[in-house]
C-alpha cells in the first residue's frame, strides 16, 4: 500500500529530468518525463517508505544519515538537488503543503530562542571539535558564504575578498571600537584589526570558539586590539562606532528579529555604521526544515527579506545598502563539501562514525541545492541611524578614495 502512495507522489512531483528508485524488492523504476537532471536512489527497508509518504524531509534526512535510503556519495547532489528543483515547480501533496503554511505560521511560537535556549543551541552545531572544521573550512575558519568576484578563485581568496568587502562598507578608520555579533572562530575580528586598524570586540555563545579566538589572536599579536567574550549579544551595554555581523541573524529566530536590529540600534554611536550579512530568501517565508532544525542548526531561521525590511523599519535604522549576494554561497559549499569528501579518513581518525558521515555530508548537499535551486541568497544590510553616515553613492566600493568621500558626504 504504502508503495503505491509514494509512487503516485513521484509521479506528480517529478515534473522535470527523472528519478530512477530501487525498491527493497529490488525492482526499479523511472519518474518523470526525461530531458533533464537525472539521479537514482535506492530505498533498502519498506519501513522508510511509510515515513517518506508521512513526512518526507524529515524520512529523507534520517532515512538517508541510517542508510535505509542510499545513493552514491559522489552521486547524492544530483539526487537532492533533482528533488529541490521539482519540489519549486511539480505538485507536492496537498497536505504537505498545509503542514508547510502551518509550520510558517507557527514559527513565532516555534523560535523563541531565549539566552539559555540559544547558547544550547549553539553548542549542538559549534561545540564540536574545531579539528573537524579545519579540515573543510580555510585556513581562516571561515563559516559563512565567500566572495567569488572570479569563480576561478580559491576558497582562501574568496573568503578574504568577502572580508575586504565587508570591511569596505563599514568605511573603517584605525581606533574605530567595533563589534563583531558571532564572532565565530575569529577570523573577521582579526582581519579588521590587523588590516584596519580597529579595535574590535567580539561575542560568541560557543566555548571552542571562544577558546580559539584568544588563541590567535595572541600568536597573531593582536590581543591588544581585540577582545572575545562569550556573551549574549543582547546583554551588551556599550556603544560601537561599527558592528559586524557575518551568519548570525540565521540563529536569532523569527520572533527575535525585531529584538535584533533594535538592540544594534541602541549599541551603534550616533554616527556608527552596522554591516549584517546573512542567508535569506527573495521569496514569501518559508519554515525550517524540520531535519535540519533537528539534527543540524536547532532554532535556526533563514528569513525572508520581507521580513527583515520590516523589522530594520521598526528598528529606526536607516537600510543605507541592501545588496543581494547570488551565486557565492553555493560555490563556497562545493568547495567545502569535496574538502570534506577528501578529508573522511582524518574526520574518522577524529572518531566520528558513519552515521556522523552520512547526517554531515547530506547537510552540505542540502545547503548546496537550496541556493542552487531556490531563491535562497546572502544578504548585505548596510544600516546607520544617519543618512549621511556613508557615502550617498557606491563609488567607495570601487577604487575611489574612502577618506574623500567620507567628507564630501558630510
Amino acid at each position: 500500500m504504502w508503495q503505491s502512495v509514494l509512487e503516485r507522489i513521484l509521479k506528480r512531483l517529478i515534473v522535470e529530468g527523472r528519478l530512477r528508485v530501487t525498491w527493497p524488492d529490488g525492482t526499479s523504476r523511472d519518474y518523470g518525463p526525461g530531458g533533464g537532471p537525472t539521479a537514482e536512489v535506492s530505498l533498502t527497508d519498506d519501513s522508510i517508505i511509510r515515513e517518506l509518504c508521512r513526512n518526507p524531509v524529515m524520512a529523507l534526512g534520517e532515512g538517508y544519515t541510517d542508510g535505509r535510503i542510499d545513493c552514491a556519495p559522489h552521486k547524492l547532489y544530483e539526487f537532492v538537488a533533482l528533488l529541490v528543483r521539482n519540489q519549486q515547480s511539480g505538485k507536492m501533496p496537498s497536505w504537505f503543503t498545509a503542514m508547510d503554511r502551518t509550520r510558517v505560521a507557527l514559527r513565532g511560537i516555534e523560535q523563541r530562542n531565549n539566552p539559555l535556549r540559544s547558547q544550547s543551541n549553539v553548542k549542538h552545531h559549534y561545540d564540536i571539535s574545531d579539528d573537524l572544521y579545519r579540515l573543510f573550512l580555510d585556513e581562516d575558519m571561515q563559516y559563512s558564504c565567500a566572495y567569488f568576484a572570479d569563480p576561478d578563485v580559491s576558497l582562501e581568496a574568496a573568503q578574504k575578498a568577502k572580508k575586504d568587502h565587508i570591511a569596505h562598507k563599514l568605511l573603517l578608520k584605525p581606533g574605530m571600537k567595533v563589534l563583531d555579533i558571532g564572532c565565530g572562530w575569529g577570523g573577521m575580528a582579526l582581519t579588521l584589526a590587523r588590516d584596519y586598524g580597529a579595535h574590535v570586540t567580539g561575542v560568541t555563545l560557543s566555548e571552542n570558539q571562544l577558546a580559539t579566538a584568544k588563541r590567535r589572536a595572541e600568536e597573531a599579536g593582536l590581543a591588544d586590539r581585540t577582545e572575545f567574550r562569550l556573551l549574549d549579544y543582547r546583554k551588551i551595554e556599550d556603544r560601537f562606532d561599527r558592528i559586524v555581523s557575518v551568519g548570525m541573524l540565521e540563529h536569532v529566530g523569527y520572533p527575535h528579529l525585531q529584538e535584533y536590529f533594535s538592540k544594534v540600534q541602541d549599541m551603534l554611536t550616533s554616527d556608527g555604521v552596522a554591516l549584517i550579512h546573512t542567508i535569506g530568501h527573495t521569496a514569501p517565508p518559508v519554515p525550517t526544515s524540520p531535519w535540519i532544525d533537528k539534527y543540524i542548526f536547532p532554532g535556526g531561521y533563514v528569513p525572508s527579506l520581507s521580513e527583515v525590511s520590516a523589522a530594520i523599519e521598526r528598528s529606526g535604522l536607516w537600510a543605507t545598502d541592501v545588496e543581494v549576494l547570488r551565486g557565492h554561497y553555493g560555490p563556497t559549499l562545493n568547495h567545502w563539501r569535496r574538502r570534506f569528501e577528501t578529508a573522511l579518513p582524518k574526520v574518522r581518525e577524529l572518531g566520528y562514525d558513519e552515521r556522523f558521515i552520512r547526517m554531515w555530508r547530506l547537510y552540505l548537499v542540502v545547503c548546496e541545492a537550496a541556493f542552487e535551486e531556490t531563491r535562497q541568497g546572502v544578504f548585505h544590510l548596510q544600516l546607520s541611524k544617519k543618512q549621511y553616515a556613508v557615502p550617498t553613492t557606491r563609488d567607495y566600493l570601487h577604487g575611489h578614495s574612502e577618506a574623500e568621500l567620507l567628507h564630501a558626504a558630510q
